[in-house]
């Protein structure tokens, strides 16, 4: 009872690591932080150069199970914060009547673990995400995407650690993403993504494909304010391998909800805050976060 539990943080990887029996995907976790997007998720804006800025606040105090029970873990706890700089570059190429673009994130975390008998903290940067993307505005209120996102092993990974900054592997995940914007209306976004994961050659573990889809649902209310709800949807698709051998009983699952707003400036800058809830869990940890995302021109 030894593999470590991974949760990611912001816009790139985290590990929250715990001993326990139950391991969806390496360690439990995602490479790509479920929950990330919100409101206005998936319309490109004008060419130019842009500035996000992505934080969350993570804390769980339970595992789950296959069947969905609690594993018993007394004192385990974790705790981790992130800030994720991301930058995106909208060209002035068309492609298929799209618009070009390329964006990178490199997150900043901070990890506290509790497990029965050890604890562990650390502080730093996590690993990368980069890749391009087509925006199509097919009206004023409906767009979509389309991309290609591409995580690097830039965090900190060591196999003997309780707690892991990186996952030490390459994922590639297709994105398709519409959103429908409504200032005094319906507001609904949704960024489907299929993750394909490559293996950790310090474990010779290669985790399982996952479905996941971040989604809002909300109504404009008047001077540049939105309310409503937003979380995330998350299926692993196949299962892990090991040393070539299938790990089974053990794919993940997961909803998450709760309420979220946006404040749009009217000036080419907005905000979106929202806290969610997990539940229907399995194999992974159940928790709750906090997410705020920054939007801005630079």
């Amino acid at each position: 009872m030894k593999p470590c539990l991974n949760q990611p943080l912001a816009a790139a990887s985290l590990a929250l690591c715990a001993m326990t029996s139950a391991n969806a995907t390496e360690g439990g976790g995602t490479i790509y932080p479920v929950g990330t997007e919100n409101y206005v998720c998936c319309a490109l804006p004008p060419p130019g150069l842009y500035g996000m800025v992505f934080g969350q606040h993570y804390w769980t105090d339970e595992f789950k199970d296959n069947a969905g029970n609690t594993v018993p873990l007394p004192g385990f706890r974790v705790r981790a914060s992130a800030i994720a700089p991301r930058f995106v570059w909208v060209t002035k190429a068309r492609i298929a009547g799209a618009s070009l673009g390329m964006h990178a994130i490199l997150p900043l975390v901070t990890l506290d673990v509790k497990v029965p008998g050890a604890s562990q903290s650390k502080t730093g940067i996590g690993d990368m995400v980069f890749g391009p993307v087509l925006g199509w505005h097919h009206s004023e209120r409906l767009h979509t995407v389309l991309a290609l996102d591409m995580f690097a092993p830039t965090g900190s990974y060591n196999k003997t650690d309780l707690a892991n900054i990186g996952r030490n592997y390459w994922a590639f995940q297709p994105i398709f993403g519409i959103s429908y914007i409504d200032p005094a209306g319906l507001n609904a976004d949704a960024k489907i993504m299929y993750t394909f994961n490559t293996r950790n050659k310090d474990t010779d573990y290669r985790s399982g494909q996952e479905w996941i889809v971040d989604y809002a649902l909300g109504w404009g209310i008047g001077n540049g304010w939105v309310l409503g709800a937003g979380g995330y949807l998350y299926q692993q698709t196949t299962d892990d391998r090991q040393g070539g051998a299938t790990v089974a009983n053990n794919k993940g699952r997961a909803f998450a909800i709760g309420p979220s707003v946006k404040y749009d400036s009217g000036k080419g800058w907005f905000v979106t805050l929202k806290y969610q809830q997990e539940l229907g869990v399995r194999n992974r940890a159940e928790g709750q976060a906090l997410w705020l995302k920054a939007v801005l021109p630079l």
